[in-house]
């Protein structure tokens, strides 16, 4: 299975959106750990991170968690939900995830995002397989 992970990892940094983002990943069995270094380029008027950014990093972390055991096909966030905490404008963001739930047709993933060792914001998603076979078109290899 970690062949898998690995394959996943790359998929994910091969990404054209993360040439932006500059990201770390790390997938494991149901968990997954991103993180991404916080530049202003991120911020809204305010000087903070815009809550976009807090988004792509606790879905991509729950994606991967959920994509991390179904291993055939890519899967798909059917809903996510996101709480907000506390505004950040320096260090760095990573989001640690985790599989809560597995039905055949669905995945739920946790996520909790942290700035150092403060929690900043947590979301949770809902997963499906798709009909998209995981390969090296999709930079799964």
């Amino acid at each position: 299975m970690s062949d898998h992970y690995r394959k996943l990892e790359r998929m994910y940094l091969s990404a054209p959106v993360n040439q932006i983002y500059s990201p770390t990943i790390h997938i494991d069995k149901g968990r997954a750990v991103v993180e991404i270094e916080v530049g202003e380029q991120f911020f809204h008027a305010a000087n903070a991170v815009h809550g976009a950014v807090y988004f792509k990093v606790l879905d991509d972390s729950a994606f991967f968690a959920a994509n991390s055991i179904v291993i055939d096909s890519f899967v798909l966030t059917v809903s996510f939900n996101v709480y907000f905490t506390r505004p950040v404008r320096e260090g760095s963001l990573r989001a640690e995830a985790r599989v809560v739930s597995r039905s055949k047709s669905l995945v739920i993933a946790e996520s909790v995002l942290f700035n150092g060792d403060v929690e900043v914001a947590r979301g949770s998603g809902t997963f499906v397989p798709s009909k998209i076979e995981l390969s090296e078109e999709l930079g799964y290899g």
